[in-house]
């Protein structure tokens, strides 16, 4: 019986911290949501309204569709042979979503598929009765919605019954607004509500424009830090965030709206954040939920943004603290750092956070050699958990207990505070601390030091409290790179063979202090549906606190 009751307390317990931070907001949206079925009026008599010039070419996304009836999403092939395939319960709910945007139409080389495109549209339409399945929740209704307007925009290739079926399901997303999730779902709600109004005229449609430039006037001050950042701080969602802004300058210009200067100085601040937060490859580092493919990369935004005329960002090739967020990068000779001393993100809204506090990135020679694991899943699944928790990121875990209560696919509950953070940029050096295993006796809290040097790179790990712990670190390698053990000591260093071009490069990578040392197979995770073999460094120490563990790495 004790046992049960214990159990029972721990879930209670993580139901309150997860509950308590949020918004009142997001619990009357959730009830809303589930007990009203507002009535769909079907009368879709909206004229379009009159171009004053062209859309200008967006960012080209990957081909997804394949076939007449084959696609590909999230590195995973499948078809579309029934009706019920729009919902086919033996696939991710992320694909399914994937099959419902329509990103393809203005995907690479989509105009010789337009009349495969047509037909999809078609049997969208046919086989997707309103209000019901996957294709109707507001989030792949908005990007959708997006989709066949800028598909029509560049090709005018809608028909009749798509023009009216886009009505259905905008007068549809008006009336199931995301406000039980808030952040980028709103934002890509409201995104949808400014391309249909605008794109169609009357009084109806001047509703939906209103109300999505409304959402957005009071949505993008929140959440676009002053630094640039998108406040969910996923380098991955920043740049689907950017773009979206980018959509709507551009959507604005081609029906001769005003376009609100405070988006042109976000999408400002944002490229400027965003050329930051690149590795010397020129991609994303892999903090909280983060993967190459699932944004437009730098680059391709930078471009979309130039044909909007829009400043793009002079080379910030320096060292940077990006205070609101909290990611700092270093910058010396051959080396790129990059170090999270960030929150999980807003406290209502952590559903893309993993607990990665105090977690480094490291590129030495223009190739990544220190990585987190990425994100391949998405759901509520143990490979879910796992990839969220601290053990797969660079950083220190305590009694094997993961720093921010991560659970639920998108759920945390306790959570890592940062309680202090001083960096010196110019010279190399950082010290950050949090207070995510204060939960546990002995009040144990993690401070990192980072100093890096032509060279050399120094980590040094204290963890400050008292009673018995177990400490965990780990160094996650990119797979690339091979590692040899130098010695035949358990506390002996390593040899890391780094490609670099046509050179093989090395690097010794040594951990003092009372712990123990080995190598592990692991995995890497660098898009969704992607699983690398790779290794990782692991070092553990029980014992009494306070420790300190320092990492050396020398190249």
């Amino acid at each position: 019986m004790r046992p049960l009751i214990g159990r029972s307390a721990a879930v209670l317990t993580r139901y309150f911290h997860t509950l308590r931070y949020l918004k009142p907001q997001q619990i009357g949206g959730r009830l809303y949501l589930r007990v009203y079925r507002p009535r769909l009026s079907q009368e879709t008599r909206l004229e379009r309204r009159r171009q004053a010039r062209s859309l200008v070419e967006g960012r080209a996304r990957r081909q997804t569709m394949l076939g007449a009836d084959c696609f590909c999403f999230l590195n995973e092939s499948g078809r579309l042979g029934r009706p019920e395939d729009w919902n086919n319960l033996g696939r991710g709910k992320l694909w399914l979503y994937n099959l419902h945007y329509f990103d393809d139409l203005n995907a690479e080389g989509a105009k010789q598929r337009r009349e495969r495109h047509y037909r999809l549209i078609q049997r969208w339409i046919k086989e997707n009765p309103p209000t019901r399945g996957n294709g109707w929740e507001p989030y792949p209704t908005s990007l959708r919605i997006v989709n066949w307007i800028k598909w029509d925009l560049y090709h005018s290739a809608l028909s009749e019954a798509a023009i009216e079926s886009l009505v259905l399901q905008l007068r549809w997303l008006r009336r199931r607004l995301e406000y039980h999730l808030l952040g980028n779902h709103l934002l890509a709600n409201a995104k949808a509500l400014v391309f249909g109004g605008l794109y169609f005229q009357g009084q109806e449609a001047d509703e939906w424009l209103k109300t999505g430039l409304r959402l957005l006037h009071r949505e993008l001050p929140e959440q676009i830090l002053s630094d640039g950042g998108h406040f969910e701080l996923s380098p991955m969602y920043h740049l689907i965030i950017l773009e979206d802004i980018l959509d709507l300058i551009n959507i604005c210009r081609v029906y001769d709206h005003s376009v609100p200067e405070e988006w042109l100085e976000k999408a400002r601040q944002m490229l400027h954040w965003a050329a930051v937060m690149r590795h010397p490859d020129g991609d994303i580092p892999f903090f909280n939920d983060a993967a190459l493919g699932g944004a437009g990369s730098f680059k391709a935004l930078q471009d979309y943004a130039g044909r909007l005329d829009i400043d793009t960002p002079s080379e910030t090739g320096g060292s940077v603290w990006l205070k609101s967020s909290g990611y700092l990068r270093f910058v010396c000779k051959d080396a790129v750092l990059f170090l999270d001393a960030a929150s999980i993100g807003p406290d209502y809204l952590p559903g893309h956070a993993h607990a990665d506090t105090l977690s480094l990135e490291l590129s030495l020679f223009g190739r990544r050699v220190l990585v987190n694991s990425g994100t391949s899943v998405y759901g509520t699944g143990p490979e879910r958990q796992r990839q969220r928790g601290t053990e797969a990121h660079n950083t220190i875990m305590v009694d094997d207990q993961d720093s921010s209560e991560v659970w639920g696919g998108f759920r945390v509950a306790r959570r890592a505070r940062i309680r202090h953070v001083d960096c010196v940029p110019e010279d190399g050096v950082a010290v950050a601390e949090h207070d995510g295993y204060c939960r546990f006796a002995g009040r144990p809290t993690h401070q990192r030091r980072i100093e890096l040097r032509e060279g050399s790179l120094a980590v040094i790990d204290t963890v400050r409290g008292s009673y018995r712990h177990c400490i965990q670190g780990s160094w996650h390698l990119h797979p690339d790179i091979d590692v040899q053990r130098m010695g035949e000591r358990s506390s002996a260093g390593f040899l890391l063979r780094i490609p670099a071009g046509d050179e093989v490069r090395e690097a010794a990578l040594a951990v003092h202090g009372p712990v123990a040392l080995t190598v592990e197979e692991c995995t890497w995770h660098p898009e969704f549906g992607r699983v690398v073999p790779n290794k990782r460094v692991l070092f553990r120490y029980d014992g009494p606190l306070p420790v300190t563990v320092t990492t050396h790495l020398q190249w």
